[in-house]
C-alpha cells in the first residue's frame, strides 16, 4: 500500500494508541496475556516505525510532536517574513530601475521562486521548506501582476483573482500547504463574487456592495469535497467546507442587520427579518449536517454563527429595555440550553454508533 506522510503519521498514532492500551491491559490482566503471541506484533510495529521515521520523518513521541509544531509555526512565520522582505526589497530599489529591468526582475523573481519550490519539494521530505518556498512563489506572482499592471497602466480586472487562485491551488496541492489553499480559496471567492456582480450589471470592484454575490461561491466551495475526494490531502476538505460556510454565513449576518444592501425588492426591515430567519435555519442545518456526517468543522461553524445570530437578535430586542445583569443572565441560560441540545445530539450519535 502506498502511503503519504499524513497516512504514515496516522498509522504511527494508531500503533502508539495500541501500545498504551496494551500497557493498561497488562496491568489489569497480568499473566493472562500471552507474551509470546504479542512479541511478533511488537516486532512488526518496531519495523514499521523505523520505516516510517526514515521515509516520512514522522513524529513517534510527544516530544517530536511538540518540535514539529514549533517547526510548522517557524515555517509559517518565515514564509510571511520572507514574502514581506521580497515586497519591501522591490519597493526599495524600484525607482532606480528602467522598465525593461523592472519587467525582467518581476518575471525572474516568479520563475526563481517557482523553481525553488519544485527543488525543495523534491529534496525536503518533511514539507516545511517547500511550503515556505511555495508561499514566497505565490507572493511573487501577486506582486508580479500588480506591478506589471502599474508599469503598463493596465485596467484592473477580476481575471487576476482567477490567476492567483489557480496558481495558489496548484502550489497548495503540490506541497500540501493548507495556508496556501486558504489564500487561493479567498481569491476564488472574490473572483466568483465579482463575476456574479458583473452579470448583474455592476463594476467588479463593487462586489462588496451586495453581499448576496458571495452565495454562489460559498455553495460551490462547500460542495467541492463531496464532488472531488480530498482524502490524500490532510485538512483540505475541512478548509473547503469552512470557507464555503463563511461565504454563506457572513453575508447572511450582514444582510440580517443591513437590509438596504439586498437585491430583494422589499423594505429593509422585511429583508432583515427574512435573512435572520434564513440565517438561523442555515446554521441549524449546518449543525445537523455536521453531526450526522461527523464533520466537526461544519458543526462548529454552524454553532458559532447560530450563537452570533441569536445574540445579535437578543441585543436588538432587550439591551435597551432590560437590566444588564438580567440580560447577561439570560445569555448564560441560553448558552446552557445550547450545551444541553448539543449534548443530546452527541449522545444520540454515540448510541447510533454503538448500535
Amino acid at each position: 500500500m502506498t502511503f503519504d506522510r499524513h497516512q504514515a503519521q496516522q498509522r504511527v498514532d494508531d500503533i502508539q494508541a495500541f501500545e498504551r492500551e496494551l500497557e493498561r491491559l497488562r496491568g489489569e490482566l497480568g499473566p493472562a496475556l500471552d507474551a509470546a503471541a504479542l512479541a511478533p506484533i511488537a516486532c512488526h510495529h518496531q519495523q514499521l516505525l523505523a520505516h516510517y521515521r526514515e521515509q516520512f520523518d514522522v513524529d513517534c513521541d510527544q516530544q517530536a510532536r511538540g518540535l514539529s509544531l514549533g517547526m510548522r509555526v517557524a515555517s509559517l512565520l518565515g514564509a510571511l517574513a520572507l514574502a514581506a522582505s521580497v515586497l519591501f526589497l522591490f519597493y526599495q530599489f524600484w525607482g532606480y530601475l528602467q522598465t525593461p529591468a523592472q519587467v525582467a526582475l518581476l518575471i525572474g523573481a516568479s520563475l526563481a521562486s517557482l523553481g525553488l519550490t519544485v527543488w525543495s519539494a523534491r529534496r525536503d521530505g518533511t514539507g516545511y521548506f517547500s511550503k515556505l518556498a511555495a508561499m514566497v512563489a505565490f507572493a511573487c506572482l501577486v506582486l508580479n501582476t500588480v506591478m506589471l499592471g502599474q508599469i503598463f497602466n493596465l485596467t484592473p480586472s477580476d481575471n487576476a483573482l482567477l490567476a492567483w487562485a489557480a496558481y495558489g491551488l496548484l502550489l497548495a496541492y503540490a506541497c500540501q500547504a493548507r495556508l496556501l489553499l486558504a489564500a487561493a480559496l479567498i481569491c476564488l471567492l472574490g473572483f466568483i463574487a465579482a463575476r456574479v456582480g458583473t452579470w448583474s450589471g455592476l463594476y467588479w470592484l463593487s462586489v462588496g456592495e451586495y453581499p448576496e454575490h458571495f452565495f454562489p461561491a460559498g455553495l460551490a466551495l462547500f460542495a467541492v469535497p463531496q464532488l472531488i475526494a480530498q482524502r490524500r490531502y490532510s485538512g483540505f476538505a475541512s478548509i473547503y467546507r469552512v470557507f464555503g460556510l463563511l461565504a454563506l454565513f457572513l453575508p447572511l449576518l450582514v444582510l440580517s442587520n443591513w437590509g438596504a444592501a439586498s437585491y430583494l425588492p422589499w423594505s429593509p426591515a422585511l429583508v432583515e427579518g427574512f435573512y435572520q430567519v434564513l440565517g438561523f435555519g442555515a446554521a441549524a442545518v449546518a449543525i445537523w449536517l455536521g453531526a450526522r456526517r461527523g464533520w466537526g468543522d461544519t458543526l462548529h461553524t454552524g454553532v458559532v454563527f447560530f450563537v452570533l445570530f441569536l445574540y445579535t437578535k437578543l441585543f436588538d430586542w432587550w439591551w435597551e429595555i432590560m437590566p444588564k445583569y438580567l440580560f447577561f443572565l439570560l445569555l448564560s441560560l441560553i448558552a446552557v440550553g445550547i450545551l444541553l441540545v448539543l449534548r443530546r445530539l452527541r449522545l444520540q450519535r454515540q448510541g447510533g454508533a454503538t448500535a
